[in-house]
């Protein structure tokens, strides 16, 4: 069976190779006569998956030992609660705005922290730009600056994160890297704490991703509760309650299909990142050298993961989500906050998905020309 490609922006794609392991060890895992979802997750079977879950995954991402990898629940938007609760000690927090998903973040934020302050937002450009880092006008003494480095919904992603200390400012960044976690290497030197959902490169919806640096464990609010308390799900290995079994499998799974994946000399993520800068310069070219379409976002901070795109005639949106899902091309229609479209090209999209899109694009301009 041919599938069609799927450009949802989350839940997302995940490598056929996963699904069908998946689906192979869905009744019996390794002869333990249970499939996995089935399994205690206190049991040794259940244990070995995430002991390997968890060493693949430092492996993948080169996390520091001084790090601790915690599997969660409740997704990114849980997160925006959580990280205030067990970061912001009764404190003020910094905030830069770039797009829907920061603007959430710090809505959230306002809940627990004693203060907010947005320090830089890029609403004024209706978040087709990053503010230059120069000008953030960051708090002193804050407990830690919170950025989402891709936006999801906007297309923009940090590059580069920003050099905190080099600005002035001794707060841990806290990156939201939901969708782009596993699409390029981590500059651990300059994060404190990364959280991501894992429903865009890494598995199921289900599953939370937090990597935190242990010095920051041990200060949640009295009001944090105990199953959201980052020293806690820690020192209990993430089984202080019963965790996303079925989500932190599949994502062991997806970790060893990146360890699997080469570029070159390049292997796992670094491989990965040459592929998506590969499908997202051959999807903004198609663009940028269209009649029809268009693309706002400015190009040095354009997301490698999240495209969205406009038809300069939006009149004829309907037709082309038509002929696009004629096609095989499927999940193409943007965020109903923003409209047009959006491709997502996570790491389970191949180059030659990116190929078909850019093929029907060509064939429904020419069409329509």
């Amino acid at each position: 069976m041919t599938r069609p490609y799927n450009f949802s922006a989350g839940p997302a794609a995940i490598p056929t190779e996963v699904l069908e392991q998946a689906a192979s060890e869905m009744l019996d895992w390794h002869g333990s006569g249970m499939g996995v979802m089935e399994m205690s997750h206190r049991g040794k079977e259940f244990l070995s998956i995430y002991e390997q879950a968890e060493a693949d995954l430092r492996a993948l991402l080169a996390v520091p030992a001084n790090f601790k990898i915690l599997f969660m629940q409740g997704g990114g938007l849980a997160e925006n609660a959580i990280v205030p609760l067990n970061l912001s000690r009764a404190g003020a927090v910094d905030f830069v705005v770039t797009g829907s998903w920061s603007q959430k973040s710090q809505k959230e934020a306002r809940r627990y922290a004693a203060e907010v302050n947005i320090v830089a937002s890029a609403e004024d450009t209706g978040f087709t730009t990053l503010p230059d880092a120069a000008s953030w006008t960051l708090s002193r003494g804050a407990s830690y600056l919170h950025i989402c480095s891709n936006e999801t919904i906007n297309g923009i992603e940090f590059h580069q994160l920003p050099d905190l200390k080099a600005l002035g400012s001794d707060a841990p960044l806290v990156i939201d890297f939901s969708s782009h976690v596993a699409s390029r290497p981590v500059d651990w030197s300059r994060v404190g704490l990364a959280f991501g959902g894992a429903q865009k490169n890494l598995g199921p919806a289900g599953l939370t991703l937090v990597v935190v640096r242990e010095d920051l464990l041990g200060h949640a609010l009295p009001a944090c509760p105990s199953a959201f308390d980052y020293k806690t799900v820690a020192d209990n290995q993430s089984m202080y309650n019963t965790p996303p079994t079925w989500g932190i499998y599949i994502a062991g799974l997806t970790f060893q299909w990146l360890k699997r994946q080469t570029e070159g000399s390049l292997t796992g993520v670094a491989a990965m990142e040459q592929r998506n800068i590969a499908k997202a310069e051959l999807l903004y070219n198609a663009i940028d050298n269209s009649q029809l379409y268009v693309n706002k976002v400015a190009a040095n901070c354009r997301s490698r993961m999240n495209i969205p795109f406009f038809l300069r005639d939006e009149s004829r949106n309907d037709a082309f989500l038509a002929g696009a899902k004629e096609r095989g091309l499927l999940q193409l229609k943007g965020h109903k906050s923003v409209g047009g479209m959006r491709a997502s090209v996570y790491n389970a999209m191949p180059l030659a998905g990116v190929q078909a899109l850019v093929g029907y694009m060509r064939e429904f301009e020419q069409k329509h020309a």
